[in-house]
């Protein structure tokens, strides 16, 4: 199964046999069951990991006991509490697995490591770096910006299949809702 994360990273930028060969014996696997605590706030993000199978999410605890979903990751994408990981502070959001998932994982110092040693995965840390920074950039202006209708309709037609598998309190945590207007949007579709 790491040969499925190291073919999707040589897929955004050609990897070297050496880099290959760095991965394969470096990439560790962890599987998570439904609701299953990846990292927790308050702990230092050690890991970056990659999703092969599965869904989780990022939440922050708020003040009153609520929660508030930050951002949804499924196959093919690359979670890292940010802050926390480049940083290496203790991070504020937790993340948690949805549905069982698969994720194969470096360290903090195996990916410096990787940066050194390889220099063509500076290439490929780049252009997920610019993917993922985009993308957070649009969801901050969604959120500022946009009505609650317009977030739905963004969700709706750009990741449908996430509206099958994600609950309804945490879609509508996600796009700033409660699951009452939650409803009254999907209604009107």
């Amino acid at each position: 199964m790491v040969q499925h994360v190291i073919h999707a990273l040589d897929q955004i930028h050609p990897a070297s046999d050496g880099l290959k060969q760095y991965l394969q014996t470096t990439l560790k696997e962890v599987r998570l069951k439904r609701k299953e605590q990846l990292h927790a706030a308050g702990e230092i993000c050690n890991n970056i990991y990659f999703v092969l199978q599965g869904l989780l999410r990022s939440y922050y605890p708020n003040s009153d006991g609520q929660e508030t979903t930050g951002w949804f990751m499924k196959e093919g994408d690359v979670i890292v509490s940010v802050k926390s990981f480049f940083h290496q502070v203790p991070a504020h959001e937790n993340i948690e697995a949805m549905e069982d998932s698969i994720l194969f994982y470096v360290t903090y110092s195996e990916l410096q490591n990787a940066y050194i040693q390889y220099p063509e995965f500076n290439v490929t840390g780049r252009i997920l770096t610019e993917k993922y920074y985009v993308l957070s950039e649009e969801r901050l202006a969604s959120i500022r910006n946009e009505k609650a209708k317009d977030r739905y309709h963004f969700l709706l037609c750009n990741y449908p299949e996430l509206l099958l598998r994600i609950p309804a309190s945490y879609i509508a945590s996600y796009l700033g809702i409660d699951k009452a207007t939650l409803s009254r949007l999907k209604s009107s579709w």
